[in-house]
């Protein structure tokens, strides 16, 4: 069974809280669709109306990839781990040692 996608008054509430947790607050966009005319902020309902848009069309796709697994790799198990694997980094030494 697929799952249901989520309806906009659902949306709003995610990006409301992910903002908030951020410290970004919604409310102090003027109200509407239409832009400030001082200071050209958009209209807190467009806004919304552009972050609905991108969590149903990016956030998912994201969230689906995973990294090829390396070549000549048969074994779908193992492919799927070795998919798992960090990317390279040009200065390793700087991540490990924070890991510690």
């Amino acid at each position: 069974m697929a799952p249901t996608p989520p309806t906009d008054a659902e949306l709003n509430v995610f990006i409301r809280a992910r903002l908030a947790s951020l410290g970004i607050d919604l409310d102090q966009l003027p109200p509407g669709t239409t832009a400030d005319p001082e200071t050209g902020s958009p209209g807190r309902d467009s806004v919304l109306a552009s972050l609905r848009s991108f969590v149903r069309g990016t956030v998912g796709a994201l969230a689906a990839y995973q990294l090829p697994a390396p070549a000549g790799t048969a074994d779908p198990a193992v492919a799927q781990a070795l998919s798992q694997q960090p990317a390279p980094m040009l200065y390793p030494s700087v991540s490990t040692e924070w890991r510690k």
